[in-house]
């Protein structure tokens, strides 16, 4: 278990643009982290993700940061249901 690789609870994606939510429990409680990332191939075959965008970019970012932040409240209504 220990070798797993931790997953996001949650990702919101609009184009390129993807939003992973995290999970994080503390002795305060529950509490959420996002990363943003812009995912490209490299070549044909291998997918990747950069934490760097382009200026055409940046209004996608705002998007995905926006729904992840809706997301997060719905998913802390359904920590607490």
């Amino acid at each position: 278990m220990e070798n797993e690789k931790a997953k996001p609870v949650s990702e919101v994606k609009f184009g390129s643009i993807v939003a992973s939510i995290w999970k994080n429990e503390s002795k305060n409680g529950v509490f959420y982290n996002v990363t943003i990332s812009r995912i490209y191939k490299d070549g044909e075959e291998n997918w990747k993700r950069s934490d760097s965008f382009g200026r055409d970019d940046l209004l996608t970012v705002a998007k995905v940061a926006d729904l992840a932040h809706t997301r997060i409240f719905e998913l802390s209504k359904d920590s607490k249901d």
